[in-house]
């Protein structure tokens, strides 16, 4: 689906999407038009599905990170829960998943006090159940950079 040059432009884009095209022609070796030509064609085919800007939340004073499971009593194919979910601003991501739990979410607060805050909300959303909730301590490694390998 991906030629090698298609990849590389691809690993530019994704360490940082604002590098211009004719950066990005002389280190792959084409010409600017014919980089945009295939950026243009990789966001058509839904490769490239958005530019955004990454933020460093802990400068931001969101120092509190946290990932949650929540339990619902919803059907097997009900994601009214995920929808309420994924209203909240503080979710960063929302997960349908398999097994005990219905939904693993990403949540980034302030402080323990907007955290209570926020899983108190949670709890009101019809359809939830239960959570548990995993503080996040110290990160390693964070990217949403996709490994083209195997593309």
């Amino acid at each position: 689906m991906l030629d090698a040059k298609d990849k590389v432009i691809l690993n530019i884009l994704q360490e940082n999407a604002k590098t211009t095209n004719a950066e990005i022609a002389r280190k792959v070796g084409m010409a600017p038009s014919a980089v945009l030509e295939r950026i243009r064609k990789l966001e058509k085919k839904g490769v490239i599905g958005s530019y955004e800007t990454r933020l460093n939340a802990k400068n931001l004073g969101l120092d509190i990170t946290t990932y949650v499971l929540i339990r619902t009593d919803e059907s097997i194919a009900s994601s009214g829960v995920g929808k309420k979910l994924a209203e909240i601003a503080e979710l960063q991501e929302v997960h349908v998943m398999a097994g005990e739990f219905s939904y693993l979410i990403k949540v980034r607060v302030k402080n323990t006090d907007a955290l209570a805050r926020l899983l108190k909300d949670v709890g009101k959303i019809k359809g939830a159940k239960d959570s548990k909730t995993m503080l996040v301590l110290e990160t390693l490694k964070e990217t949403s950079a996709i490994s083209l390998g195997d593309c």
